[in-house]
């Protein structure tokens, strides 16, 4: 007999897992889509050279790869930007530009598994490639904040930053040939802290006044608003720049939406990724920050160019939707509560299945999911059981050929048209 075990850092999803997960996928995708966004997908497996060197630093030691049965080095997708930059290239004609687009599916990463962080996870992408302004920034931010407002999720906040900002202060202290370097030392300072931050800034700039000048640079808008923030960070730079100017467009369109009050400036965050060039962000929820950002993203105007001669500047913003579930799981979020796999299970009675198959379409029609029972002749008590292990509220039974239904929970009788008025008002 071989041992069922899976490898670590990967899990099976049971259906009390996978149809909560299905129902979030299904409103994040109604969120995409009235925002004039369009799915694709692309390989699990691409080669080796594809990936390599733009996700930079621990990522490109995390991925997954081997050689095939051809003796070709390929490697597993770590997330689903690269893949997009690659898929521009070979499409950007057929697809044209701007390019909204939406992905959501698994990528592998062999990082060390922790609370909501496995080595296969779901990542909810959503992008904007042929456009660099402010508009394209805050709509990916419009829709961050409409899609954990489909959730029902309602104290979160969105810390945004830019590495033009941090760039420009870098040049002005005479760091730019660090700046990489820099940059994926702060984006460790919420797992490693601040004083263990300062310790590796010194070792890389080599001196601790320049260290302690970069912690004051990132913590800047401990305590501030929005534009106090900025101001700092422009003081800090040597004045107003380009990137300061964008920062301040994008708050000014958020203020203009009425959203701004979920949006920080935070110059801690940026991003380890080598690719990100401009606007930054990671989002925190309020009741759980120790677990991590449940969605992060920014401005990358350069990706594409490792495979075409022409830019495509983009912006974009991933959903990790594992960690958002883990999340939602240990702050008892409602919309994890209803998992049944059909609203209403159906009975047929004996040498009449086709009756049964009839009120199962019936109750279809009318928007309700629906479960006709398999094995005839079962008793009662094994027929509840499988609705109870289903979570399944409603049962449909004949009683002198006429079909009743019973709510499992109250044991209320009511005829059929009552129940499907009933559970349409449920579901509305």
């Amino acid at each position: 007999m071989i041992d069922p075990v899976i490898l670590k850092g990967f899990r099976d999803s049971l259906p009390k897992d996978e149809i909560p997960k299905k129902k979030i996928m299904r409103k994040l995708e109604d969120v995409f889509s009235s925002y004039g966004f369009v799915p694709i997908d692309t390989p699990v497996l691409e080669y080796t050279e594809v990936l390599l060197g733009k996700g930079g630093g621990e990522t490109d030691k995390q991925i997954f790869r081997f050689s095939d049965n051809g003796g070709r080095d390929v490697a597993m997708r770590f997330d689903l930007t690269v893949p997009f930059a690659r898929f521009m290239a070979a499409h950007h004609d057929e697809v044209g530009v701007p390019f909204k687009r939406y992905h959501i599916s698994k990528v592998w990463r062999g990082e060390n598994p922790q609370k909501g962080r496995y080595r296969e996870f779901i990542q909810c992408d959503f992008d904007i490639v042929g456009a660099d302004n402010a508009i394209s920034d805050t709509e990916i931010l419009s829709m961050m904040h409409k899609s954990f407002q489909s959730l029902g999720i309602e104290r979160y906040t969105f810390h945004i930053s830019h590495r033009g900002m941090f760039s420009a202060y870098l040049e002005k202290e005479g760091l730019s040939s660090s700046g990489i370097e820099i940059l994926r030392t702060v984006d460790k300072l919420r797992k490693i802290g601040e004083d263990e931050t300062k310790r590796l800034l010194v070792d890389i700039t080599g001196s601790e006044e320049k260290a302690d000048g970069i912690i004051s640079f990132i913590t800047a808008g401990n305590n501030s608003s929005f534009m106090e923030t900025l101001e700092k960070l422009e003081t800090l730079s040597g004045g107003r720049n380009e990137s300061s100017e964008r920062m301040r467009e994008i708050y000014q369109l958020l203020s203009s939406l009425g959203i701004e009050k979920s949006f920080v400036f935070d110059p801690s965050i940026t991003r380890g990724l080598d690719y990100y060039t401009g606007i930054v962000y990671e989002t925190f929820l309020d009741d759980l920050p120790s677990i991590g950002s449940v969605c992060s993203g920014g401005r990358y105007n350069n990706l594409a160019s490792l495979y075409m001669k022409e830019q495509l500047p983009g912006v974009g913003s991933s959903i990790g939707l594992d960690r958002l579930l883990a999340a939602l799981e240990e702050l008892k979020s409602p919309l994890l509560e209803k998992t049944e796999a059909a609203e209403v299970l159906i009975i047929p009675e004996t040498g009449k299945v086709s009756d049964a198959l009839n009120e199962a379409e019936k109750l279809r029609s009318n928007g309700i999911s629906t479960d006709v029972y398999l094995i005839p002749d079962a008793k009662m008590k094994k027929i509840y059981a499988y609705a109870e292990a289903k979570e399944i509220p409603y049962m449909l039974t004949f009683k002198e050929g006429k079909a009743e239904v019973k709510d499992l929970t109250t044991r209320e009788i009511m005829t059929e048209d009552e129940a499907i008025q009933r559970i349409g008002e449920r579901n509305r």
